[in-house]
């Protein structure tokens, strides 16, 4: 099929109806702006293409042959289809909208920018859909095998084939009960290393890097339990002495609803990047470019 169509030159459609349009070749030769020879040339090759001569002298005139007049509205057809075709996509109105998104997002992101987020697409969008999905166990490719539409959560870095935007930057915290031990005195890193720790992890780990930096100063702390949603985290810390982490800016409103307190970790830690992340194909997709602003500006007024 393509070695069929290999020799056509769809440059000539375009020369063609400017032709059939203007009925002069110096008429058709200002209207798509190229040279009264080169439009000379194209309506030779046309008219050897379609067997033809398209166009014939008529006294100081020319007029269409009947061969011309029979295809004129069908080349007109097909030159619109492929200005539509070729014209980059209109910026999408969301209030006419209807879409479902499914976003692949962090327990974080859904409970304390799921609900603003909710909020501002429902005002703007009453149309649209926000399927939020859980993250597995394992890292599954949602968004390169199209599964979800975008991806919210901690930048692990650069991935194969994935577009990320930085939405924040957050330092991880530990989170205690009001009252809890480690917030008389001073919390230095024997304190936070000999008290019972909780992690939250949806792969079910009891390390990271809090235990990378303890073994540099020689020190191993005890895990007494494992989670996988900070949510869940943060409600058992709020009623025993374990410690738990979270991130300082997004889980300021989780802590302050819960009556915790927030500490500084005395460790070096690594940064916490947190991204949107979705597949180059919906780079230019009008209404994935809307989603991606809703969620910027949302993040913008959620996360102080």
């Amino acid at each position: 099929m393509i070695a069929r169509y290999a020799n056509i030159d769809l440059n000539l459609l375009i020369a063609l109806d400017a032709l059939l349009e203007e009925e002069s070749v110096t008429g058709a030769a200002d209207r798509i702006g190229l040279s009264g020879p080169a439009m000379s040339r194209a309506l030779g090759r046309i008219r050897r293409t379609v067997g033809d001569p398209i166009l014939v002298r008529a006294g100081r005139h020319m007029v269409p042959t009947p061969h011309a007049l029979e295809i004129k509205a069908e080349v007109r057809r097909l030159v619109e289809a492929a200005q539509v075709v070729l014209t980059p996509s209109a910026p999408v109105d969301p209030a006419r909208l209807a879409r479902s998104f499914a976003i692949n997002a962090s327990d974080l992101f859904v409970t304390v920018v799921g609900p603003a987020l909710l909020a501002r697409v429902a005002r703007q969008a009453p149309g649209v859909v926000l399927r939020f999905l859980g993250e597995g166990h394992a890292d599954l490719p949602l968004l390169r095998d199209g599964a979800a539409d975008l991806g919210l959560g901690v930048g692990d870095g650069p991935q194969s084939e994935i577009r990320t935007e930085p939405l924040f930057t957050d330092r991880a915290v530990a989170v205690v009960r009001d009252g809890h031990p480690l917030t008389a005195g001073p919390l230095t890193v024997r304190r936070y290393a000999d008290a019972p720790h909780l992690n939250f992890s949806r792969r079910g780990r009891l390390t990271g890097p809090i235990d990378a930096a303890l073994a540099e100063h020689g020190l191993r702390r005890r895990v007494i339990a494992t989670v996988p949603t900070l949510a869940a985290a943060l409600m058992m810390v709020r009623d025993s002495d374990a410690v738990g982490m979270g991130p300082e800016r997004a889980g300021a409103s989780m802590v302050r609803e819960l009556g915790l307190r927030t500490l500084p970790v005395p460790l070096d830690l690594p940064p916490l990047r947190m991204v949107m992340a979705w597949h180059p194909r919906q780079d230019a997709d009008p209404g994935h470019v809307w989603l991606r602003g809703v969620v910027r500006a949302t993040v913008a007024a959620v996360v102080a």
